[in-house]
């Protein structure tokens, strides 16, 4: 019996045009179908959740930025202000903004939904970020808001954050999964440069050889944030209910990376939406084997990649359900041809 990915190549192959010719859009075509176990994948109700939270080692001078830019940019995202609003709103895609632990109480009757474990992770250079308790807690709230989306029909779901500080505990999990020196996956975060990258960098050096967790659990715990713990529950939910998972840039690849600890199918169902500015980026997606839809110089977060990526990724299934083949439009192929050129 053919398989379904032999099924899917010779769809894509035999649409009226030379075979290969869609370039990339065909490889997430094929992607599309796998993830989704059809000859006719359909993006439904695409939505993106961006999770924010606050974090200690922020007091550590490691951003250029005021932690209370973070509540800021959260009633920003609500109010359609921001960049991930107005892609949103372009493409079609839903936008749920996600208090996962904002040093700051929201007003009643605001659009964040509250979801606050704390107020905000620990200071990594006195203790972990989180206990284990909160990290399950994070994770556990991640899924959830996966599964309340998919039982309104949304196949597709991305992710965003906000966080001052967030850059930090990213570079730490890149560095503590792929075992590679902190300089090489620290950057400039929001505008660190020169000696303040420097600080940054000699931070995260001394905030590692602080703690020596064993799993990725305790991994997550000790060096993640609490949006970024949300974002991995999120993204392993995703995985079991076979959605379609658009990852941003930075942050969110390093919590697709340790989502990947937890359970490294999830690497199957996730389409890296952009090759992101920020340093080491571009280090993890050579380690996850990943070629990004896009590269166009972005390191804003929010997930604001994954929004202007996704008609790409909506065009990659269009022309397969849409585009007629060389049988339905009457055109000889190359194939075709060559048997005729034979007889």
């Amino acid at each position: 019996m053919t398989s379904l990915k032999d099924q899917l190549q010779h769809k894509i192959d035999f649409k009226t045009k030379p075979s290969g010719a869609l370039g990339r859009l065909e490889e997430i075509t094929l992607q599309l179908g796998m993830i989704q176990n059809t000859l006719s994948p359909e993006l439904k109700k695409p939505t993106i959740l961006v999770f924010a939270a606050d974090h200690g080692i922020a007091d550590e001078g490691v951003s250029p930025y005021p932690k209370e830019v973070t509540w800021q940019m959260a009633m920003n995202f609500c109010s359609g202000g921001a960049a991930i609003s107005v892609f949103c709103k372009q493409n079609r895609i839903g936008l749920k903004v996600i208090d996962a632990g904002v040093d700051y109480d929201f007003p009643a009757g605001s659009p964040i939904i509250d979801a606050k474990i704390a107020r905000g992770s620990r200071n990594m250079m006195i203790e972990p970020a989180m206990t284990l308790k909160e990290c399950r807690q994070a994770m556990k709230s991640g899924a959830g808001f996966v599964r309340q989306e998919a039982l309104t029909g949304c196949n597709t779901i991305g992710f965003g954050e906000m966080g001052i500080g967030n850059t930090s505990p990213s570079s730490l999990l890149m560095h503590r999964f792929l075992k590679l020196p902190i300089k090489a996956c620290t950057g400039k975060g929001a505008g660190m440069e020169g000696e303040k990258l420097d600080h940054k960098t000699t931070i995260l050096k001394a905030v590692s050889e602080k703690y020596d967790p064993q799993t990725p659990e305790e991994t997550l715990a000790t060096f993640g944030g609490l949006e970024i713990a949300m974002m991995v529950g999120a993204i392993l939910e995703a995985k079991k209910l076979d959605m379609v998972i658009l990852i941003d840039g930075f942050i969110a690849t390093a919590a697709t990376l340790t989502a990947i600890q937890f359970d490294a199918s999830v690497r199957d169902n996730c389409i890296f939406c952009h090759a992101s500015e920020e340093k080491g980026h571009q280090l993890m997606l050579n380690h996850l084997n990943a070629t990004p839809v896009l590269n166009l110089g972005m390191r804003l977060g929010e997930g604001s990649g994954a929004a202007v990526a996704f008609p790409v990724i909506q065009a990659a299934a269009t022309f397969l359900n849409e585009m007629a083949s060389f049988d339905e439009a009457g055109v000889s192929n190359k194939a075709e041809s060559t048997e005729v050129q034979r007889s």
